[in-house]
């Protein structure tokens, strides 16, 4: 959801609970339906900001290959070119 559709729930169930005088459209409960609106919000954005801190956390990194010993020759790759150029004189 977000923390933007969170804030919009939010918003908009207060102005449902608190912003309208006539609660009763209906079979509806706008004071009901304002505050389950907030609430689902503040659910979202509680869960919102547990994912992004956790998803932060994680680090994961491998470890680099050691270095060859000392004297060896390290074949080398296929899409690699190796010349050997010779002088004459």
């Amino acid at each position: 959801m977000g923390i933007g559709g969170s804030i919009l729930l939010i918003v908009v169930g207060a102005i449902m609970t608190f912003g309208l005088d006539d609660t009763d459209v209906g079979p509806f409960n706008l004071d009901t339906i304002g505050w389950i609106l907030q609430l689902a919000g503040l659910v979202g954005l509680a869960l919102t900001l547990y994912f992004w801190n956790s998803r932060r956390r994680t680090v994961v990194s491998a470890a680099p290959p050691p270095p060859p010993a000392a004297g060896t020759v390290i074949p080398p790759t296929a899409d690699e070119v190796i010349e050997r150029r010779t002088r004459r004189y």
